[in-house]
C-alpha cells in the first residue's frame, strides 16, 4: 500500500464506491498520481470547478482550497471544465492542467510527479512546528507533503482536549521516515504566541486572560517541568514581530524563532503584523514588506549577540496553508532520529524554506558552524540552489546587511561559489527570495558564526537599542491596559526586567 495505513486505504476505497453509486448523469473523474516508477504517490490536489470553487474529496482530508490523497481518488462532479494543480512539497515538480467533464462520461487524469531533489539522501529532513490539523489526518498529510517531522498543536489557549487523560502515545511514527508529536501547545495572547514542545502535559492556560498572567510565568513554569523523554522542553517564538519578543529574548528561555511563519501562505501573504509591532509600511510596503520586516527583526536579534536558530511553521488548520508549506530542513545524517533532529535544529544545522531549496556549506561546514580565528580570513561558500520558482539572485547577509549578491540563471538547479571575508566577530547567512508577486517565497540558511580575536561575540549597540525601545513601548501600553493592582504586580516587573536587560546589553556593546 506504498506505506499507507490500513484505515487510510479502506477510506479511499469507500470514497470510490460511494461516489460511483451517485448520480448516473454526473461525470466521473479519476485521478491517478504516480511517481517516476509508476507507483501511486500521496500528494496534495487543488481542484477547482468552472466557477473557481475548490472541490472536496469525501473521506479525505480537506482544508480551504485543497485535499490530500494517497495517489488514487475518484470523484463525481457536474459537467464543466476543471482546473487542477498537484504538488508534493518542494522536492517534487508541480503538475497543472485542465480536464473537461461531460454528463454520463468518465475521465481519468494520470499525472507523474517527478522528484527534483532528494534531500533525505543527503541527510536533510524537513519538519515544521505549527500544525493545527486533527492527529488522525496527520499521517496522510505528512506523506502527501513529504514531511518528516511535525508538531501538532492540540492544546491552545482555552482549548485543552486532554483534561480527562493524556494520550497513551505522544510521539507517533506512522512509518520509518515520519514522526509527529501530538502534545504540542500554544499560548497566544496579547503579547503574541509561544509554542511549547515536549512537555509531559499541557500548561494550565485555559483560564488566562489576554494580558494576565504574563506569558513569562508560563514560560518559566514550562522550564521547570521534566519531560517524559530525553529531550528537554522546547519553546519557540512563533513570529518575530509579536509585541513580547524583546521580553522573551531577555528571559533567555527560548530555543527558536519562526522566520518562515504563517503570515507567509502558498498563494497570498497576510501583509500586516496582526496585533504585533507594526512595521513602517512606507519603507517596507505590501505585499512583501511583512516578510522583510520578519527578516530584519531576526537580524537585529543576531546582531545583539544572541544565537537563536530559525524555525518554520504553517498553522494549517487555522490559516490557509498546506501542512509543511513553511518548513525547516535539519541535517541529521543517514537516518531520521527524532532526538538528533532537534539537536540539529538547536545547533542551527538547518535552513528554512517555503519554496527554494538552499544547500550551503561554508568552508565545507554546515550552517551553525562557529569559525574561530586569531586573524581576519576568507571563507569559501558553496551554494546549491534547487527551485521551481524563479530566483534572480542569492544574497549573502553579513551582520544584517547584504554583503554580496550572486546572480542566478534560470536553471532549476545551479551551483554557485563565493568568498566571505571576515575581519571581526559576527555572523553571516545565505538567503534566496523568489520572484512571486503574491507571497513572500524564500529560503534562508541558519547563521554561520565567526569568532575572531578576544571578542568572541559581536554586540551591536543599535540592535540592543532597537529592542530596548520596543520593550519600553510595550511597557507603556501595558500600564494603560492593566487596571487591577494584582495584574500590574504580576505582569509589569517582567517587562521592567527586560528593559534593564537590553540597557545593560547595550552598555556592553562592542560596535555601533
Amino acid at each position: 500500500m506504498n506505506g499507507l495505513s490500513k484505515p487510510v486505504f479502506l477510506t479511499a476505497c469507500c470514497v470510490i464506491l460511494t461516489l460511483f453509486a451517485g448520480d448516473a448523469f454526473a461525470a466521473k473523474l479519476s485521478l491517478r498520481i504516480n511517481d517516476a516508477n509508476g507507483a501511486a504517490v500521496p500528494c496534495r490536489v487543488h481542484l477547482v470547478d468552472p466557477a473557481g470553487k475548490p472541490l472536496e474529496a469525501p473521506g479525505l482530508p480537506f482544508w480551504k482550497d485543497h485535499f490530500v490523497c494517497p495517489g488514487r481518488v475518484d470523484l463525481v462532479a457536474p459537467a464543466g471544465i476543471y482546473s487542477y494543480v498537484i504538488e508534493r512539497g518542494p522536492e517534487y515538480e508541480q503538475v497543472a492542467g485542465k480536464v473537461e467533464l461531460q454528463d454520463g462520461t468518465e475521465e481519468t487524469v494520470t499525472a507523474t510527479l517527478r522528484q527534483i531533489a532528494d534531500l533525505k539522501s543527503l541527510g536533510w529532513y524537513g519538519g515544521e512546528t505549527h500544525v493545527h490539523r486533527p492527529p488522525s489526518e496527520v499521517p496522510l498529510l505528512m506523506q502527501a507533503e513529504d514531511l518528516h517531522v511535525a508538531q501538532v498543536i492540540t492544546w491552545w489557549n482555552k482549548r485543552n482536549p486532554w483534561t480527562n487523560g493524556l494520550p497513551e502515545e505522544t510521539l507517533r511514527r506512522p512509518n520509518r521516515d515520519r514522526l509527529f508529536h501530538v502534545l504540542a501547545g500554544e499560548d497566544e495572547r496579547g503579547g503574541g504566541a509561544l509554542l511549547y514542545f515536549h512537555l509531559p502535559r499541557p500548561l494550565e492556560i485555559t483560564k488566562a486572560e489576554r494580558e494576565f498572567p504574563s506569558s513569562v510565568s508560563f514560560l518559566k513554569a514550562a522550564r521547570d517541568t521534566r519531560p517524559n523523554s530525553q529531550l528537554p522542553v522546547w519553546i519557540d517564538i512563533e513570529k518575530p514581530f509579536w509585541w513580547d519578543v524583546p521580553l522573551w529574548l531577555a528571559s533567555g528561555q527560548v530555543d527558536s524563532i519562526g522566520i518562515a511563519n504563517n503570515h507567509m501562505c502558498r498563494s497570498q501573504v497576510y501583509p500586516g503584523e496582526a496585533w504585533g509591532k507594526p512595521r513602517d509600511t512606507k519603507r517596507l510596503p505590501d505585499p512583501l514588506g511583512n516578510g522583510y520586516w520578519t527578516q530584519e527583526i531576526y537580524y537585529h536579534l543576531l546582531n545583539s549577540g544572541l544565537r537563536v536558530p530559525p524555525s518554520a511553521g504553517s498553522a494549517s488548520g487555522v490559516l490557509p496553508n498546506p501542512v509543511g508549506y513553511n518548513r525547516v530542513y535539519v541535517h541529521t545524517g543517514e537516518r531520521l532520529d527524532y532526538e538528533a533532529w532537534w539537536h540539529g535544529l538547536k545547533a542551527g544545522r538547518s535552513f528554512v524554506t517555503n519554496g527554494p531549496l538552499l544547500l550551503v556549506r561554508a568552508g565545507d561546514k554546515l550552517p551553525g558552524e562557529i569559525f574561530e580565528s586569531r586573524a581576519p580570513q576568507k571563507i569559501r561558500l558553496d551554494v546549491q540552489l534547487i527551485t521551481r520558482d524563479r530566483v534572480p539572485q542569492i544574497e549573502i547577509i553579513q551582520d544584517g546587511e547584504i554583503a554580496q549578491i550572486l546572480k542566478c540563471s534560470s536553471d532549476r538547479e545551479q551551483q554557485l561559489t563565493a568568498e566571505v571575508p571576515v575581519s571581526r566577530s559576527g555572523w553571516f547567512l545565505v538567503r534566496a527570495i523568489a520572484e512571486n508577486p503574491n507571497t513572500f517565497r524564500f529560503a534562508s540558511t541558519a547563521p554561520f558564526y565567526v569568532e575572531i580575536g578576544a571578542a568572541k561575540t559581536s554586540v551591536s549597540r543599535k540592535s540592543c537599542e532597537f529592542f530596548q525601545k520596543w520593550a519600553e513601548e510595550r511597557l507603556a501600553a501595558l500600564r494603560e491596559i492593566l487596571t487591577r493592582e494584582e495584574e500590574r504586580r504580576e505582569v509589569l516587573p517582567h517587562h521592567e526586567a527586560a528593559i534593564e536587560f537590553w540597557v545593560q546589553r547595550g552598555r556592553r556593546a562592542n560596535r555601533d
